[in-house]
């Protein structure tokens, strides 16, 4: 009896959520797969034997597929982190701006409460000093 020896290669990994084109991760995987196959020989075994090794080459095919399966969701957890940390980023700028926006416009205020008393009190003076220069 030969050994089947599944392609790991041809088999399709799932597809991205954010990007659908084969990583550089995936292709590794399947060269390093493809090489690990490579190097099992394909000599007449016992029954049993076929079974242990098909058993083996399951094992393998789950773990490549679980770590696809943990490659994308890491990268779809790290883009969904950065997009939450840009939106917080930018929550924040558009608080401190508004803020500061604030403050300013209460210091146009003052500034101009401030004018208009100096005006009071230069007439104030100046009506004081005519005062005490008639008499």
């Amino acid at each position: 009896m030969e050994i089947e020896v599944p392609d790991l290669t041809n088999k399709r990994m799932k597809p991205s959520v954010a990007d659908s084109e084969t990583t550089e991760n995936d292709i590794e995987l399947a060269k390093d797969a493809e090489e690990e196959n490579a190097l099992i020989p394909a000599p007449m075994a016992s029954e049993q034997m076929e079974a242990e090794i098909a058993n083996i080459l399951e094992k393998m095919n789950h773990f490549t597929q679980q770590v696809s399966e943990l490659l994308e969701s890491g990268k779809s957890m790290l883009k969904e982190l950065g997009n939450e940390f840009e939106e917080r980023l930018i929550q924040i700028h558009k608080e401190q701006i508004e803020k500061w926006q604030e403050e300013i416009k209460e210091l146009r205020l003052l500034d101009t409460a401030n004018e208009d008393a100096d005006a009071l009190l230069l007439n104030a003076k100046y009506l004081l000093q005519n005062v005490h220069g008639e008499s």
